[in-house]
């Protein structure tokens, strides 16, 4: 099977299309490196001539509501269009638990995305996925003080390679929908994540929670990001996400 990864290499990307070569199956990265641009649609055509598959793994480096609801609107109906044309018969795209209730500027662009694709033309399958383990590290970056500040959220992280291999196999089957979220097996704070991190680096700095007012801080906090019926479990724990951390120095 040709499966093609739409943002192939950023950091989920890289291992689904690891993931794909793994199992066997012939990966086509859709990413400017490989001379496709989703936001506007150059090189899609191209690139997409004997794929059976996409898997939407792109990412908006944004945080603003117009800026994330512009790119994935963007990127979504270049990818459907092109799908079309080119006769792909499965559009699999991840997205977030709890994106459709938490109004975060960056889930808005999300939820557009999802709207696109449940009314497009393209059979389609969504996979919605708790935070990966490195969300910690991505929250801390750019924080050198004694003090850093993380969300008040409660999370159920997962590990990218278990992400990665249920993408693929979602690929390989049939459209589903929206279909069973997956998460990792222990529910964790960001918070605790971050101290968590912090220790195993080595690195002396108080964690302290952000004030996030009203309805948006209480779902945050009280879970609404951690699936809340069945899901799918990741097999690799936390812990062993930080084993594999090197410490500062």
């Amino acid at each position: 099977m040709r499966i093609a990864v739409a943002g192939g290499t950023g950091t989920v990307g890289r291992a689904v299309v690891a993931e794909v070569e793994r199992t066997g199956h012939e990966s086509v990265v859709l990413a400017p490196t490989t001379g496709v641009d989703l936001t506007t649609g150059a090189g899609l055509d191209a690139a997409l001539q004997g794929v059976d598959v996409v898997i939407d793994v792109s990412n908006a480096a944004v945080w603003t509501r117009e800026a994330s609801e512009s790119f994935f609107t963007a990127v979504t109906e270049h990818l459907l269009d092109a799908c079309v044309r080119a006769g792909v018969g499965h559009l699999v795209a991840l997205s977030i638990v709890g994106a459709d209730v938490v109004d975060l500027d960056y889930y808005y662009g999300k939820r557009a995305q999802e709207r696109l694709i449940t009314a497009g033309p393209v059979p389609w399958t969504v996979l919605h996925a708790t935070q990966f383990f490195d969300f910690a590290a991505q929250v801390l970056r750019g924080q050198s003080g004694p003090v850093v500040e993380v969300p008040p959220m409660l999370s159920q992280p997962v590990a990218t390679a278990d992400l990665a291999a249920r993408l693929v196999e979602l690929a390989t089957g049939p459209a589903q929908g929206v279909t069973t979220p997956i998460a990792g097996p222990d529910q964790l704070t960001v918070a605790d994540m971050a101290r968590q991190l912090l220790a195993r680096q080595g690195r002396d700095a108080d964690v302290r929670v952000q004030d996030v007012p009203g309805r948006t801080g209480e779902l945050m906090a009280g879970g609404a990001l951690t699936p809340s019926g069945e899901f799918t479990v990741g097999k690799r724990t936390f812990a062993e996400y930080l084993a594999d951390v090197a410490p500062a120095g």
